[in-house]
C-alpha cells in the first residue's frame, strides 16, 4: 500500500499525489507531441492547396497561426494534467489531519472544582486556567467526541460527549467552584468520566482527569476508578495542577472569605499509579505556561495514535478535476486541429 505520509510536498489545487513515478514517463509523452507538431508543421509547407485565391488569403490571416498555437498548448496542457490524475490525488487540508479519515477519539475531560482550585498561583486562579486550557485543547480536536465531567466531594456530568464543541466550551466558561458537596473524590470524577465513554470498540478511549489535591471522598478510590478504566480499555492521562509549597487561596472563616497561604499537597504517586496503570501518563503543572504545555503534549500524543490507526485507511483518491480538465483541454486541442485543417485543406 502506498502510504499517504510518503509523499512528496507537492500540491496542486489543494491536491496531494501518491504515485509520483508516472512522472518519469511524461517528458516522453510531451517529447512525442512537440515532434508530432514539429514534423506537422514541416510538412505544411509541400501541401497542395485546392482553394481559392480568397481562401488563401483567409489563411494568411494571422489569426489562423494563434489558433494553431492554442490548439498546441492545450493539447500539452491537458495531457500534462491527464498525467496528474495517474499519480493519485488525494484531497487533503494539509498532511497532519489525516485523522479526518478515520473514526475520532471520545475524550471526557475530569476537572477537580474544588475549593482549593481558587487559589492564586496561576493567572487569575488554578480553576480559570484550567477552564482556559481545556478550552483551547477542545478548539483542537474538532473530529473527536468531547464531554465534561466536574467533581468535588462528588461528580457531575456538565456535558456528556458530544461533536458541538461551540456547547461544550460554553459550560466549560460557565463551571464554578462550589457547585457541589465539598471536598475531593477523585475516584469518583475518573469513575463518572470511565462511565460516560462509549462502550463501542473505538480506536481511543480517553479520559483527562485533573486534580490540585489529595483523594478524601468518594464511594470508589482512585485505584479502583483506575481499574475500570483499563478494563474498559480508557487511557488516562492525570494532571497535578498547582506549585510545590504554599499558594494563596480563599478560606471560609467566621468573619467570611480570607486569603490565606495554604501549603499545597498533591498526591503525585498516586496519580502517577492512575495514569501508568491505563496505559497514560503524568503530568505537573506550576504555571498557566506549563499546563498549556501539557494539553498540546496530550494533543499531540493522541494524534499519534490516530495516524498509526490509519496508515491502513489510505484516504480517497479524487482524481475527477483532473480528468475533466484534462480532457476538456484536449477535446478543445482537437477541435481546433480538426475546423482549422478541414476548412483549409
Amino acid at each position: 500500500m502506498q502510504q499517504m505520509y510518503s509523499l512528496l510536498n507537492i500540491s496542486v489545487f489543494g491536491y496531494h499525489f501518491v504515485e509520483l513515478w508516472w512522472l518519469l514517463l511524461l517528458p516522453f509523452v510531451l517529447f512525442f507531441i512537440v515532434y508530432r507538431q514539429k514534423k506537422r508543421n514541416n510538412k505544411s509547407n509541400s501541401v497542395k492547396f485546392t482553394k481559392s485565391s480568397k481562401a488563401l488569403t483567409e489563411l494568411e490571416d494571422t489569426r489562423i497561426p494563434i489558433l494553431l498555437k492554442i490548439a498546441f498548448g492545450s493539447l500539452l496542457v491537458g495531457v500534462s494534467i491527464l498525467f496528474l490524475a495517474l499519480l493519485k490525488p488525494v484531497k487533503t487540508v494539509d498532511l497532519e489531519t489525516t485523522e479526518r479519515y478515520g473514526e475520532g477519539i471520545d475524550i471526557i475531560l475530569s476537572m477537580d472544582i474544588s475549593g482549593s482550585m481558587m487559589a492564586t498561583d496561576f493567572t487569575p486562579n488554578r480553576l480559570e486556567a484550567a477552564k482556559e486550557m481545556a478550552k483551547e485543547f477542545i478548539a483542537n480536536r474538532k473530529s473527536d467526541r468531547i464531554g465534561l465531567v466536574v467533581y468535588e466531594g462528588e461528580a457531575y456530568t456538565a456535558c456528556p460527549a458530544t461533536l458541538n464543541h461551540d456547547f461544550l466550551k460554553d459550560v466549560v466558561g460557565q463551571v464554578q467552584s462550589g457547585w457541589l458537596e465539598p471536598g475531593t473524590a477523585i475516584g469518583v470524577g475518573l469513575g463518572t468520566a470511565v462511565a460516560r465513554l462509549r462502550d463501542e470498540d473505538l480506536v481511543s478511549k480517553v479520559v483527562i482527569l485533573l486534580s490540585d489535591g489529595e483523594n478524601n471522598k468518594g464511594s470508589i478510590t482512585p485505584l479502583e476508578a483506575a481499574e475500570l478504566a483499563k478494563a474498559k480499555n480508557v487511557r488516562v492521562y492525570t494532571i497535578g495542577i498547582g506549585k510545590d509549597g504554599y499558594a494563596t487561596m480563599p478560606v471560609q472563616t467566621p468573619f467570611g472569605t480570607v486569603l490565606q497561604n495554604t501549603k499545597v499537597s498533591i498526591d503525585e504517586k498516586l496519580l502517577t499509579q492512575m495514569a501508568e496503570l491505563t496505559g497514560g501518563k503524568y503530568f505537573r503543572a506550576t504555571d498557566n505556561e506549563s499546563l498549556r504545555a501539557i494539553y498540546a503534549k496530550i494533543d499531540a500524543l493522541e494524534k499519534t495514535k490516530i495516524v498509526d490507526s490509519n496508515l491502513e485507511k489510505e484516504p480517497p483518491q479524487s482524481p475527477s478535476l483532473f480528468l475533466l480538465l484534462g480532457g476538456a483541454l484536449v477535446s478543445l486541442s482537437i477541435l481546433l486541429e480538426l475546423v482549422i485543417y478541414k476548412r483549409y485543406a
